[in-house]
């Protein structure tokens, strides 16, 4: 989810819950190799299990990018075929790559022949405009062609990608669900590990689709709800994660503090937890109070704890009361 999954959300969310696989932002490979490698692939060891979900179409450099981020540590390399936005179109990579399985089939192979770690595939159930042809028969010759290059992991997002005349947006809402597509697929390629995506949003939808997929992923949920995944984790793993508000905020301070600097803005680590207290009482005021602040250039670290006194019973502190091991 390009301009959102950065370090600071993935740090919010395993502090939310310990198991799920996290994704980083789409990166596109030509800049791990010639930008800042640092800037784009670090992250901290607390967000274990995590993904590098790369962009691009040349089996080489897709490679090499993939290379240095098991070097980094990546638990997985997932290649992202799936984005519609015409600025990834121009850099031929993205849902317009699905029109080329044999070249995104090299891709896979060479990233896999790199790589000790699991290589994935992100993508849509078709494009449009594409060539003609039944449906479901595009997406068996895509994955047929990907999976046997090793790709060990599909996720499906569950809509076709319209390349042309729909916003990003508009391609998350506008083309219609077909998870019966999804159904057969998981029919015909049962060796492969199957994840569902689009239009998921609460616990008996999630728990519906476990007991015909491998996994569901969730986007547009969690950053409007990022509490949905310590639910999650409850409903799928423990029965009794029960994190508290507050204290999920301690942790956060925590990471806030070390990673801050003084005359260093706010506002991209703080911007993330503005939902965390959706469909809370006060949950206004403290994203107001928390979105007039973060972007001064006074503001510190203990702007979280100012802002709790708007939301956490009034003997909640910023010390933490719980640990994630």
């Amino acid at each position: 989810m390009m301009d959102y999954t950065d370090r600071h959300f993935r740090y919010l969310l395993r502090c939310l819950s310990p198991s799920a696989l996290l994704y980083t932002e789409m990166v596109n490979a030509q800049a791990i190799l010639r930008g800042d490698t640092r800037r784009l692939l670090e992250f901290d060891p607390f967000e274990h299990p995590v993904a590098l979900q790369l962009g691009g179409s040349e089996p080489e450099l897709l490679a090499k990018a993939a290379s240095i981020g098991a070097e980094f540590g990546y638990d997985e390399i997932n290649l992202n075929c799936g984005c519609p936005s015409d600025r990834v179109q121009a850099g031929r990579f993205g849902a317009c790559l699905m029109a080329a399985p044999d070249l995104v089939a090299e891709c896979v192979a060479a990233m896999r022949s790199a790589v000790s770690i699991p290589v994935t595939v992100k993508c849509r159930i078709g494009i449009e405009p594409r060539s003609p042809g039944d449906e479901y028969e595009f997406l068996h010759d895509f994955v047929t062609k990907v999976s046997a290059a090793g790709c060990r992991a599909l996720i499906l997002h569950a809509r076709n990608a319209v390349l042309t005349g729909l916003s990003p947006k508009e391609n998350r809402e506008v083309p219609p669900l077909r998870f019966d597509l999804a159904t057969r697929l998981r029919l015909d390629f049962p060796a492969i590990e199957l994840v569902v995506n689009g239009g998921i949003r609460s616990l008996p939808q999630v728990a519906v689709y476990l007991e015909e997929f491998d996994g569901v992923m969730l986007g547009r949920e969690i950053c409007e709800n990022p509490y949905r995944l310590a639910e999650l984790h409850r409903m799928t793993h423990d029965p009794l994660w029960q994190p508290l508000r507050h204290d999920i905020i301690a942790r956060y301070r925590e990471y806030v503090s070390a990673h801050w600097s003084p005359g260093q803005r706010l506002a991209p680590m703080l911007r993330h937890v503005l939902a965390l207290y959706a469909g809370q009482p006060r949950a206004r005021s403290w994203r107001r109070f928390i979105s007039e602040r973060a972007s001064n250039i006074d503001a510190a670290p203990d702007l979280l704890e100012n802002a709790l006194r708007i939301v956490a019973p009034t003997d909640a502190t910023l010390a933490p009361s719980w640990s994630t091991g």
